[in-house]
């Protein structure tokens, strides 16, 4: 698909997943990431994560939101996933040219507004002033993070959506 193409509707998806189903193959994997890492990042479809950082289907949870933040729902998941499945180590994964780079909350509201009606106050966006900062802050929200085990290592990078580069931050 292009960015011209219309988005796929239910029959699109699924005539692609009885397609899957013909050549599936169970595998023996569980729900425990081989590798014991977590990845939490931005829901930008131009991140590809698997190619980017070498990873095989059932290697690692992958978490992903707008701008990659570490929201109470993020440590929700990293406490269940380090917890129930034996994760230790968090990488948190921001990009240049997002979409909450220079956003506003303000900003984000009233387009919600405008297009709703409705108000958007209660929700704080998360917007990014510096990249680079946003991912030692949200590395540094891991790191405080008490429910998380005591052995739990976490780092940050940014991806360079024009080069395809990856530059660890903290």
């Amino acid at each position: 698909m292009s960015g011209t193409e219309p988005a796929p509707s239910a029959s699109w998806f699924l005539q692609a997943a009885e397609q899957f189903q013909v050549g599936f193959e169970p595998n023996a994997l569980s729900a425990s990431p081989v590798r014991h890492i977590v990845v939490v990042t931005c829901m930008d479809a131009r991140l590809d994560l698997f190619r980017l950082l070498g990873l095989q289907i059932g290697d690692a949870h992958i978490l992903r939101n707008a701008g990659g933040r570490v929201t109470d729902d993020v440590i929700r998941s990293l406490v269940l996933s380090s917890h129930a499945l034996g994760t230790r180590e968090v990488v948190v994964i921001h990009h240049t040219g997002c979409g909450l780079l220079g956003a506003t909350n303000e900003r984000l509201r009233s387009k919600v507004r405008d297009a709703t009606g409705h108000c958007a106050d209660h929700i704080d966006f998360l917007p990014i002033h510096d990249v680079k900062e946003s991912v030692c802050h949200d590395v540094a929200a891991v790191q405080r993070c008490e429910l998380l085990p005591c052995d739990m290592v976490a780092w940050g990078c940014v991806y360079d959506v024009t080069d395809g580069s990856l530059t660890r931050v903290v």
